[in-house]
């Protein structure tokens, strides 16, 4: 008998062989995989007590909780469709998604509940408010109704093509997108992930990326297929990571380059006697050779760059590692693991393409459009078919990413299209220019993006954190482009700022930087 694809049968095997392991901690609150999973099953008897059933959406509005993480077995396990929403979002946001999604029950932790409780008459559709933390008029205490519900619900057939989750994307240039994920597309995101990298029952994963972006990459079950510890972390507060690192003897984490940079980059006092050899992946924009330098050659961890999107599942490459590149200086090293890497063994067919759809040359020069088909590409848009047949074309998903590839065949990112500075009619990758500056001993964090320009059409505007104690002029940031790249590069204006506008996930909104928004401008 054939058994579907599922992120569900790793659950399944984890209560059997893991079950006196540690599976979650979350502040003084310490759970075994049996205690885990035995809330997870009450919580779906209780979802099916207030009348869910298989297909309905559950979403959830919640930091990276214990309660949040129990969503991803009991909702999907009894056939429901998890909805995890960005919590940093707008209330007007909240109410597009759940309402477009169609959600019976809403799951909000208590720094929410006023924000849901301001849209709460607009949510016509919503049977049931839950909260997760805290109390209010109208909301169902989580952890009252999960205490009396029976310890077992009522199991349903799930096929492999069933919806898992619909993740909404972030909607930065129009409304938001809900990326229909199938219990295969997880399941196969997380078989690739587990084929490239090494992961024991001894390891311990840290929740510094919210589970609710892509399903934390899928290391919400990622790390229980391995019978890993999660270690939740609420929000990111680099003293706090490094106290949970050292305490909590973490192996792993996840981070958006911009978060890591803030990780990297912490108080000496917070840095010093951290454990040397921790692993992360990073993802979710292009890390600076730099920031990759800083955390290998300072911190002693070992970094992994990922690559893919909220509609790939989400991985689709991995820059694996090579015996040549262990003899390379860690400088040139770092520009290597800087790139996005190969293809992932479970996740399909990629392909760098030019407008005619032809594959560009493996030249490290040739620009294209980044394409996959294959096991882990979504389902499409949800109750959104233009969206869905504007993105997946003959087949393939276009990503919307500009890309090169390297003779070995590495995959690079340069940018978003939308991102590409075409100034006089050159191309420039302000990817580039920000992987340059970071080099600059004062520079923390940068942010390039394209500004109207009289002569040029456009030119590069820098948006630049300074170090801690540094200081730099704008001629001394732009000398240092000039020297170390085409002269055509060096940024028009140089802006420094105290902070980026930024994402939940640590994307920084260029859309904000473009449209001289949050109070910054040039100088």
């Amino acid at each position: 008998m054939e058994i579907a694809l599922s992120p569900m049968e790793f659950a399944r095997r984890a209560r059997r062989i893991y079950a006196d392991c540690e599976a979650v901690v979350d502040g003084d609150l310490r759970l075994s995989y049996a205690e885990f999973f035995e809330r997870c099953d009450r919580w779906s008897a209780a979802l099916q007590g207030m009348g869910v059933g298989q297909g309905d959406r559950v979403a959830y509005i919640a930091p990276n909780t214990h309660a949040h993480l129990e969503a991803y077995y009991a909702v999907p396990q009894m056939g429901a469709v998890l909805v995890p929403i960005n919590y940093r979002l707008l209330p007007e946001d909240f109410e597009y998604i759940i309402n477009h999604c169609g959600a019976k029950v809403v799951c909000a932790h208590e720094d929410y509940l006023e924000a849901v409780d301001g849209i709460r008459d607009k949510l016509t559709g919503v049977e049931h408010f839950v909260a997760l933390e805290g109390s209010g008029e109208g909301w169902i205490d989580y952890e009252e109704r999960l205490a009396a519900a029976p310890a077992e619900y009522t199991e349903v057939e799930i096929a492999e093509t069933d919806l898992l989750t619909i993740n909404y994307t972030s909607g930065t240039t129009a409304r938001p997108k809900g990326v229909m994920i199938t219990h295969r597309n997880a399941y196969m995101n997380i078989m690739g992930t587990l084929a490239h990298h090494h992961l024991t029952p001894a390891d311990r994963y840290l929740w510094t990326l919210p589970m609710f972006h892509a399903n934390g990459w899928t290391f919400t079950w990622i790390n229980t297929a391995r019978g890993m510890a999660h270690v939740c972390l609420r929000q990111v507060d680099p003293e706090l990571i490094y106290k949970l690192i050292r305490d909590e003897n973490i192996t792993m984490f996840c981070a958006a380059p911009t978060v890591l940079i803030s990780i990297a980059n912490a108080p000496e006092e917070f840095r010093k006697d951290a454990p040397r050899g921790v692993r992360l992946f990073t993802a979710g924009a292009p890390p600076a050779a730099a920031t990759i330098e800083l955390v290998e050659r300072d911190l002693g961890w070992e970094l992994t760059h990922v690559y893919g999107l909220t509609e790939t599942a989400p991985l689709i490459t991995f820059c694996e590692p090579r015996p040549e590149h262990m003899n390379l200086a860690v400088e040139e090293r770092a520009r290597i693991k800087a790139r996005q890497g190969i293809e992932l063994v479970s996740s399909g067919e990629l392909r760098v393409v030019d407008e005619d759809g032809n594959e560009v040359p493996h030249d490290g020069e040739t620009l294209g459009e980044i394409t996959v088909r294959g096991n882990v590409v979504m389902k499409g848009y949800y109750n959104d078919p233009a969206a869905t047949n504007a993105a997946i074309k003959d087949g393939w998903f276009h990503s919307g990413d500009a890309a090169v590839v390297h003779p070995d065949g590495y995959l690079e990112i340069r940018d978003r299209f939308k991102d590409v500075i075409i100034s006089g009619g050159e191309n420039i990758s302000s990817v580039e220019v920000e992987g340059c500056l970071l080099h600059h001993p004062a520079v923390q964090e940068v942010a390039v993006v394209g500004m109207p320009h009289e002569k040029w059409g456009e030119s590069p505007h820098a948006f630049v954190i300074l170090r801690d104690g540094a200081q730099a002029t704008e001629d001394e940031i732009k000398l240092h482009v000039r020297d170390n790249l085409a002269h055509f590069k060096t940024p028009q204006w140089v802006s420094f700022v105290d902070e980026l506008p930024k994402t939940a996930t640590g994307k920084v909104q260029k859309y904000v930087l473009r449209g001289g928004q949050a109070g910054i401008s040039r100088q």
